[in-house]
């Protein structure tokens, strides 16, 4: 069944991509604790195959003749003093790389998984947190379960792989005891190498699929209701009834201006009843300008304006139509319509002169 959400809104739809970015700014990620857990098992397996047997030599050498002389140790005040910074010297120059590694690794679990988050968001105190109810939900909660469920799976599966590695050498591992120091470390850095190597290659399934599961849920997580994403689109383009009433506005200011220019107009080229385009020309002037056109009741009220202001009108049907599709105000009269608008100008300048005579 579909989550519901805060206003009772049944959350079926997908999360918009606005809707993932808010919860990423939040810290709510899709995180797994199991590729965290591998990095960290992977990162302590290579320092252990790249350093182990160089740190376990180092130390014995460091530390043997010190336990070897230790009835010469002084362990009076200074003394003791100078001997614990000594050792803590020798053991932090042997596991000080290692301990690098396993940060690292550390580290790079959580950016493989969501890159980079920086956010003070998870951090931030909240009375939910400290919720006895809150935390009784969560406790008791499908994905508590869910995680109890995927850990027993888990140490079974690992247990199994361990179990595969180590039960061949069980009858060796009874001669432990007995085995020479010299032997003893090297066989079992590679015993243990051996059955970490098993355990990563299981985990790296186990991690993936994990990564999957967390990742799903989190996206269902995130799922928004029908209000949700009609609310967000209003936030991101506004409100339609606003943005349909400022277009209006526009359009109704445009049209007063257009038309308060109209007495400026050199001829109205005019359909009778649907298109008219109001073109102004001056000497000197590359092409005529169209400073109005319109159509309908628009065309209706520039003919009305230009007959109050006595500007000629002249019908042409054809070309009336023509230049309302391909002209813009204050756009010149495309080059293909020249000889049809000049011919009209000069008709209407003729007949000016013939009435100054």
């Amino acid at each position: 069944m579909a989550e519901e959400s805060e206003d009772g809104g049944e959350r079926s739809e997908e999360p918009t991509q606005r809707r993932l970015e808010e919860a990423r700014k939040r810290g709510d990620i899709a995180k797994s604790q199991e590729v965290n857990s591998w990095f960290l098992l992977a990162g302590g397996t290579l320092a252990l195959a790249m350093f182990g047997r160089d740190v376990s030599s180092e130390l014995a050498a460091q530390l043997g003749g010190l336990l070897g002389d230790a009835a010469a140790v002084s362990f009076d005040g200074r003394a003791l003093q100078a001997l614990a910074m000594r050792l803590s010297i020798i053991v932090g120059v042997a596991i000080g790389l290692p301990v690098v590694i396993l940060c690292a690794g550390a580290v790079l679990g959580h950016v493989v998984q969501n890159g980079v988050v920086w956010t003070l968001d998870p951090i931030t105190p909240r009375l939910s947190k400290i919720s006895p109810l809150a935390g009784l939900k969560r406790v008791f909660s499908k994905r508590s379960l869910a995680l109890l469920l995927k850990g027993v799976l888990k140490l079974a599966i690992v247990g199994a792989a361990l179990t595969f590695v180590v039960w061949p050498e069980r009858a060796r591992l009874e001669t432990l005891p007995w085995l020479d120091l010299s032997r003893l470390g090297p066989y079992l850095l590679d015993l243990v190498l051996r059955a970490v190597s098993a355990a990563l290659a299981v985990l790296a399934v186990v991690a993936a699929l994990d990564w999957l599961f967390e990742r799903q849920s989190w996206l269902t997580r995130q799922r928004m209701s029908l209000r949700e994403i009609k609310e967000e689109f209003k936030q991101q383009e506004g409100d339609p009834h606003i943005k349909a009433r400022i277009r209006q506005l526009r359009l109704q200011r445009g049209r007063r201006r257009m038309m308060a220019r109209l007495p400026e107009a050199s001829v109205v080229i005019a359909n009778p009843t649907h298109y008219a385009v109001a073109l102004k020309y001056e000497t000197g002037m590359n092409a005529p300008l169209c400073i109005a056109k319109g159509a309908d009741r628009v065309a209706l009220r520039i003919r009305e304006l230009a007959e109050e202001h006595g500007v000629p009108v002249v019908e042409n049907p054809p070309l009336a139509r023509a230049l309302h599709a391909v002209i813009e105000i204050d756009g010149e009269v495309p080059s293909e319509y020249y000889r049809a608008v000049a011919e009209i100008i000069g008709y209407v300048m003729r007949l000016k002169r013939g009435r100054l005579q």
